[in-house]
């Protein structure tokens, strides 16, 4: 028996030549997180986390609170930020220092903890958070303690968009798209999606660019543009509230090809470019364009394409007659005609080829925003039993997101991870060993010497160290 074997709690692996390789879980309080510091540069500098935990009531006996709102909302969004899904994580997350400070906590140790039990566990474990996840905004519910006020957290998402934009645009597009969230269990509000062949929610987004404006959680069996109008309403409200003169165009796909929709548009002057699915009435209507492209497609043999425009009225669901851009297209061997409707001017002096590809084939940038909350994020866990604390879950997501994107915007522009996911920004930039020395007058973080993205977190620390707070 050789001196190693004698140490507790040591475990071996392959040798390596003549030495024997030993690991064990005691190099004290040392963080696989160190890059998280620059996301806490920018929680700080843009007030997000404790704007978002005022849109909560904390009812509470506050003189045996140890954790405030804020302290649980910051953990929880942190901790998807940096790849903790679930809140048992926090179970041995409470345990780090950093964590804690990234978290914003005054006692990173966790040392002035009141009970004995709880020294050196500076975070909140998992009761506590889950107790906030599911809370479900019904306030005279004396069993909840801490409530969601849901028009107050809608409104957030906005607010923070306006914020955090600087200038006054003069045009701006709002996509609209909805996702499935795959359910896995009993929860309330559980319907079968034969598109997505399965049980799920149809959450609904609205982005503006790479911005998050909503994240409604629905059931699915609703259509993809039940409800759209009223969230859309409060939406466009707050933005020419605060750009009265800004240019609004909303834009979807043939699910939001719906005469409710485009009539509110416009009646409220704002514009739209939404997807038509085809018909045998749109298909006979450019059927001289596909013969062309069709020739020219078995002479080249490449796709070939033609774009037009005329006005168009359905037979029952449409209430007047609305332009309509046509791509005649032949590709592959085969047709393939597509249409969208808009109610854009003339004026603009948009060829239709311009209007189909450059602004409708456009919001496909928004299907790889929701791809990367839902992958990267959880968003899609939706486990909960109640759906209004799927909702909340569903909102945490969003907020991590709001998150990582100003983080993309303030320390990344120009660099090698300008437009990288969240998982790579996770894993090239936060993902760093380090060692935590915590004082009296400082918390010491000694990073890994031989981490190799050293150049690119000095840029983003530079560029977020000189960059001011935003005003609210």
């Amino acid at each position: 028996m050789t001196e190693t074997d004698c140490i507790p709690n040591l475990f071996g692996f392959q040798d390596l030549g003549s030495r024997t390789v030993v690991a064990a879980f005691d190099g004290g309080m040392i963080s696989s997180d160190a890059g998280g510091l620059l996301l806490r540069e920018v929680a700080v500098a843009t007030d997000l986390l404790r704007q978002f935990s005022t849109c909560f009531l904390d009812y509470r006996n506050q003189r045996f609170v140890e954790h405030s709102v804020q302290d649980l909302v910051s953990q929880k969004v942190i901790g998807l930020c940096l790849g903790y899904e679930d809140v048992i994580d926090h179970d041995m997350l409470r345990y780090d220092a950093l964590f804690a400070t990234l978290c914003g906590k005054d006692d990173p140790s966790g040392q002035n903890r009141i009970h004995a039990r709880d020294k050196g566990k500076a975070c909140a474990g998992k009761s506590t958070l889950n107790r906030l996840e599911t809370c479900e905004g019904f306030w005279l519910d004396a069993t909840k303690k801490i409530v969601a006020d849901t028009g107050r957290i809608e409104r957030f998402f906005v607010k923070a968009f306006l914020n955090n934009h600087s200038g006054r645009p003069k045009r701006i597009v709002l996509d609209l798209d909805v996702t499935g969230n795959e359910l896995h269990g009993k929860q309330e509000g559980r319907f079968f999606h034969g598109y997505y062949d399965c049980y799920c929610y149809l959450p609904l987004y609205i982005y503006c660019g790479d911005d998050l404006l909503c994240a409604k959680l629905r059931t699915a069996d609703v259509d993809p543009a039940e409800g759209v109008t009223e969230e859309l309403d409060h939406i466009v409200g707050l933005i020419r509230s605060r750009w009265p003169r800004v240019q609004i165009i909303i834009r979807g796909d043939s699910g939001f090809c719906r005469d409710e929709l485009m009539g509110w548009c416009e009646e409220r002057g704002l514009f739209y470019v939404i997807g038509l699915a085809r018909n045998t009435r749109l298909v006979a209507r450019i059927k001289k364009h596909l013969r062309r492209s069709c020739i020219e497609h078995a002479r080249t043999g490449l796709p070939a394409r033609r774009y037009l425009s005329f006005y168009y009225r359905t037979r029952k669901s449409w209430s007047k007659n609305r332009r309509v851009i046509a791509k005649a297209e032949y590709t592959e061997g085969k047709e393939n005609p597509r249409f969208i409707v808009t109610n854009l001017p003339r004026e603009w002096r948009v060829s239709a080829q311009e209007l189909y590809e450059e602004l409708y084939c456009a919001r496909g940038e928004m299907e790889n925003r929701i791809k990367e909350q839902q992958l990267y994020l959880f968003a899609d866990r939706s486990s909960c039993m109640r759906m209004h604390a799927n909702q909340l879950r569903l909102w945490f997501s969003a907020v991590g997101y709001v998150l990582m994107n100003e983080l993309r915007h303030r320390a990344l522009r120009g660099t090698e991870l300008a437009e990288a996911t969240c998982q790579t920004i996770r894993l090239k930039l936060f993902k760093i060993g380090g060692l935590v020395r915590v004082s009296v007058r400082r918390v010491m973080v000694s990073l890994s010497s031989s981490y190799p993205y050293r150049e690119l977190f000095l840029t983003a620390y530079r560029a977020l160290h000189g960059s001011p707070p935003l005003l609210c």
